[in-house]
């Protein structure tokens, strides 16, 4: 009963969050703009952009697989991630989901050092992307003057990014070689063992990379077919600078699933580039939208095919071990 009680003490506190940045939101901007903005957009479009949502992460589940080493069948890595979106309807942040992915994987597949793996990689896979993503638009809005800058800050992101993954194996072997006695030693050598066969497959984390931004520039155009209609009239560049840059922020623990931060930080972001913040905010939460209905969707299917992952690897698993 006590974690369930700190549980819900969380699940407060970031359902405040959200309210309070709603609450803000609807305080300094005009709400008629707002419900105006929400009438410009028709279902046709709404409905589009949901179909293309839910085929971007099917791809973002096969990413995923592609990390784990294919050791479950790609139907399985398909209900869990799309269970983690059903998560994020509740839990704060990305990282609910990631961890609801994680452990159903976890019970199909009995390793949790290579699960565990792939979900870190991934989310720094894609923090990665996201970085390059803002860095390319701020190139484009801001100019050559400020190009090497920023060519020299994705370098940095990427250089830090590939260092951390092949400095941990290193680092957790030597720590737990000197101190044995600390706490989590086999768990530790485990997931150093799995981040080192990672960073054996330089091909597998490029494509990963690839993958991502990938799907993260396919999310920055939906976004633009959802605000278009609404009356956000801006430079691609400009979505492209600041939609990764809120993403990141919307990951951040003082929200239920971004909701409200997410629009808030868009909506700063795009203003120096003459976006309209309200109009800004009403396709951010028709965006916002989209994500329940991805979620809801995906905790449907999970319902509807058992509610959980059998420990049923995928032929030909054992040989990519």
């Amino acid at each position: 009963m006590a974690v369930s009680a700190k549980a819900l003490r969380k699940w407060g506190l970031r359902a405040a969050g959200s309210a309070l940045a709603l609450a803000l939101i609807f305080h300094f901007l005009p709400r008629e703009a707002i419900l105006e903005g929400f009438r410009r957009l028709t279902p046709a479009v709404f409905l589009g952009v949901l179909v293309a949502f839910l085929a971007a992460h099917v791809a973002a589940a096969f990413k995923w697989w592609l990390l784990m080493g294919r050791a479950l069948p790609f139907g399985q890595a398909l209900r869990a991630h799309f269970a983690g979106l059903a998560a994020n309807l509740a839990l704060p942040g990305a990282a609910g989901g990631d961890a609801v992915r994680a452990g159903l994987a976890h019970v199909a597949l009995k390793d949790g050092p290579r699960v565990a793996a792939a979900a870190v990689g991934d989310r720094l896979i894609d923090m990665v992307g996201l970085a390059c993503l803002s860095l390319l638009g701020l190139v484009f809005v801001a100019g050559h003057a400020n190009a090497t800058l920023a060519w020299v800050m994705a370098a940095v992101v990427v250089g830090g990014a590939v260092t951390a993954l092949y400095i941990f194996p290193a680092f957790a072997r030597w720590l737990w070689g000197r101190h044995p006695g600390l706490p989590a030693r086999d768990l530790g050598l485990r997931l150093a063992g799995a981040f080192a066969m990672l960073g054996r497959q330089p091909g597998l984390l490029a494509t990963a990379l690839g993958l991502s931004m990938a799907i993260q520039t396919l999310l920055v155009y939906l976004s633009i077919q959802l605000a278009e209609p609404v009356g956000v009239h801006i430079p691609a560049a400009a979505w492209f600078f600041g939609w990764p840059i809120a993403k990141i922020v919307a990951t951040l623990p003082i929200s239920l699933g971004g909701l409200g931060v997410r629009e808030s930080s868009l909506a700063a972001l795009l203003a120096p580039f003459g976006a309209d913040p309200a109009l800004v905010v009403a396709s951010g939460l028709a965006w916002q939208a989209i994500l329940y209905l991805a979620g809801l969707l995906g905790g449907l299917v999970l319902l509807l095919s058992g509610g959980g992952l059998t420990a049923r690897p995928a032929p030909g698993a054992e040989r990519s071990r």
